[in-house]
């Protein structure tokens, strides 16, 4: 049986914020490359992942990379209203990224 940790325990940052008025960008950041690429290689930090949290088609998700060199996985997502608009709720995107730290990885042995 295989244990599960959820990413806000992994990861050394996990967060949300504005990438311009009409996108929101998230940012998973790791404390080693060992961590990071027990995370990429699990399969389950995807785009599909981010669309079905979010809510956004795939097709309209502006980026979704693992950045090797900074240990770092980046998404970035058109927001549901643009920024300081009437119904808006984050005016600073800073919030949103909570979704994600719940996300469970398998994680047996040792580690976070």
């Amino acid at each position: 049986m295989t244990d599960c940790v959820s990413l806000g325990n992994i990861a050394k940052v996990v967060r949300s914020k504005n990438a311009g008025p009409f996108e929101i960008t998230f940012d998973i950041i790791f404390k080693t490359s060992e961590d990071y690429e027990r995370v990429r290689a699990s399969g389950v930090i995807t785009k599909e992942l981010i669309s079905r949290l979010y809510d956004v088609p795939t097709q309209r998700i502006v980026t979704f990379l693992y950045f090797d060199a900074a240990n770092a996985i980046k998404a970035t997502i058109p927001r549901r209203r643009s920024q300081g608009s009437t119904g808006e709720i984050d005016m600073h995107a800073a919030q949103q990224h909570v979704p994600l730290m719940n996300v469970l990885i398998p994680w047996s042995g040792s580690g976070a």
